[in-house]
């Protein structure tokens, strides 16, 4: 599944704002996302940069819920909120989003997990450890290294939301490339994503979300993050191809360009199902 970022906040890592203030111009393109392939759209009304600063409820409340109302009124895509505060996400439920989508996992706010399962709606796990203002300085692992420390500390909030009340079936996991990982990190947690961290956590769904990040901009020189997208593509199938086990390697691809992605999936799926 083809899942479109839609970013409604001033400070973007990757678009800039370019669509903050406008109801009207996010619902246009979320709708070029779906006419291009996307199967879910995610909206997030804060950003989660590294060095970002905490908003408050009702300013993330005020950037995403009207485009939440605005985008259901035209069309039945399935929608997530990316936040990490209960009330946003209880509010864009009630709005028409299906998904909670939680960077910190359900460990930022402590209403978080209960929230979710009342209202018994898929939730994405992922991995960070602090904030987006202190997760650089937190990016060293122990002598079992980086994947093991991942899948551990993923499950570790795994095993609490379903003590909160969200049945494993109910969610979806996501190793948080880029989040208080460095370089080489990134790298060794994309490179054993289908084996090890697999294995680790007992084949969960898994999200990946590698768009645009700073590990791509450093291996090719590319400083934009919006002419990143032909790297984006290269992660991706990178990590979708992986091994010949027969096991789904990935079933949710988080991405900024959707036709992109759409058309290269449906190449990496068919190399994949073949003989």
């Amino acid at each position: 599944l083809i899942m479109g970022i839609l970013n409604v906040t001033p400070d973007s890592f990757s678009d800039g704002g370019r669509l903050k203030g406008s109801v009207q111009i996010a619902t246009k393109e979320a709708l070029q996302m779906i006419k291009d392939g996307a199967d879910i759209i995610d909206i997030g009304g804060e950003s989660t940069r590294p060095g970002a600063k905490e908003i408050t409820p009702t300013e993330e409340l005020s950037r995403t819920i009207p485009v939440i109302q605005q985008i259901r009124k035209v069309s039945n895509i399935p929608i997530s909120i990316d936040t990490r505060k209960a009330t946003v996400a209880r509010a864009a439920i009630n709005a028409g989003a299906d998904i909670v989508n939680d960077v910190s996992g359900g460990a930022f706010d402590p209403d978080m997990l209960s929230t979710v399962a009342s209202l018994s709606v898929p939730f994405i796990l992922m991995h960070m450890r602090g904030t987006p203002e202190t997760m650089q300085t937190m990016t060293k692992y122990d002598n079992q290294g980086v994947v093991h420390d991942v899948a551990r500390e993923l499950m570790t909030q795994s095993a609490l939301a379903e003590e909160a009340g969200i049945p494993k079936w109910l969610q979806i996991l996501d190793p948080g490339i880029g989040f208080a990982k460095d370089f080489d990190g990134n790298l060794s947690l994309m490179k054993h994503i289908n084996d090890k961290f697999r294995q680790l956590t007992n084949d969960s769904p898994l999200l990946l979300g590698p768009s645009r990040k700073g590990f791509i901009g450093k291996i090719t020189g590319e400083e934009n993050p919006e002419e990143r997208d032909f790297g984006t593509v290269g992660a991706c199938v990178a990590m979708g191809m992986g091994n010949n086990d027969g096991g789904i390697r990935c079933h949710i691809l988080r991405v900024h360009n959707v036709k992109g992605m759409k058309q290269a999936a449906m190449v990496m799926d068919s190399i994949n199902r073949a003989d």
